[in-house]
């Protein structure tokens, strides 16, 4: 009878993922294990890593510029595409079209291109420079690249569609019809948008935050050829200690912090919303 009733409550369906599942344990679950057994054994066993976090101040200052990096990385990308994403709304359903091309032939263009590009504009004598200073604005050419500046310049450009798309699914689901609801109350065109608006659209506004804050963590081209090695992130000091220095317990503990933070970003935004919600799912 209990072997009955076990029979009956087995899926069968779930004979048809399984090669799925066995397939992310492999290439996904079992590396990720390494890393972390990694972090805690190599050089020998214990949390000797994880406390050169607060023993180490390169290792401490690397994480706070990457933060630091991030978070600005985040911001400007996020106003950005929110200006684009609203003009795409409003915009006539030819030139949203057009707009839209434009948008996915961007993810198209490597992020090695789009570094060197802008080594060609950003550099002492790119065009940025040779221009300012042929208007006679500019004596001497400033410092665009090899800096903080440069490496954010790069990363905010290449983040701005990926905060485009979670607005853009966003503003497509509110109703046009309330913003006209609230003009015909009284409302003026500011208090329309921040009031009304601008409220609704904030699960976009979480969406993609999140989403160009965890992709920026992983920046590595990008620092790398813009920074001029002056702006380390983690994601290159990684690199670093593994093919320079060779330290694999170094690197595989960076790479765990990074890992625990992306799910814990995840586990505190799934605790406030769901996060089919926040990504465009369907809503119960």
């Amino acid at each position: 009878m209990s072997g009955s009733a076990q029979a009956s409550r087995f899926n069968p369906y779930w004979l048809l993922v399984a090669p799925a599942v066995l397939v992310v344990l492999a290439l996904y679950v079992a590396p990720i294990a390494n890393v972390l057994f990694l972090s805690v054994t190599d050089p020998k066993p214990g949390l000797g890593n994880y406390y050169r976090i607060f023993e180490s101040d390169t290792v401490a200052n690397l994480i706070i510029r990457t933060i630091r990096l991030c978070l600005i990385t985040t911001v400007f990308s996020v106003i950005l595409g929110y200006v684009v994403a609203y003009a795409m709304i409003h915009a006539l359903s030819h030139v949203r079209q057009r707009m839209m091309a434009i948008l996915l032939v961007s993810f198209w263009i490597s992020v090695l291109v789009r570094s060197f590009a802008w080594m060609m504009l950003l550099g002492h004598n790119g065009l940025v420079n040779n221009t300012l200073m042929a208007s006679g604005l500019i004596s001497d050419p400033l410092p665009l690249m090899r800096n903080e500046f440069g490496v954010l310049v790069g990363m905010t450009e290449y983040m701005v569609p990926y905060a485009i798309l979670p607005l853009l699914a966003n503003m497509q689901g509110i109703d046009p019809q309330l913003a006209s609801a609230s003009r015909s109350l009284g409302a003026s065109r500011a208090q329309t948008f921040f009031r009304v608006y601008l409220p609704l659209t904030r699960p976009g506004i979480i969406a993609a935050s999140l989403l160009v804050f965890i992709t920026s963590l992983g920046f590595y081209v990008t620092p790398a050829i813009l920074g001029g090695g002056k702006v380390q992130m983690i994601a290159e000091y990684i690199s670093v200690q593994l093919l320079v220095t060779v330290r694999w317990g170094t690197a595989a503990m960076l790479a765990t912090l990074m890992i625990a933070s992306v799910l814990a970003m995840m586990y505190v935004l799934n605790r406030f919303m769901k996060l089919s919600a926040v990504f465009g799912g369907a809503r119960s």
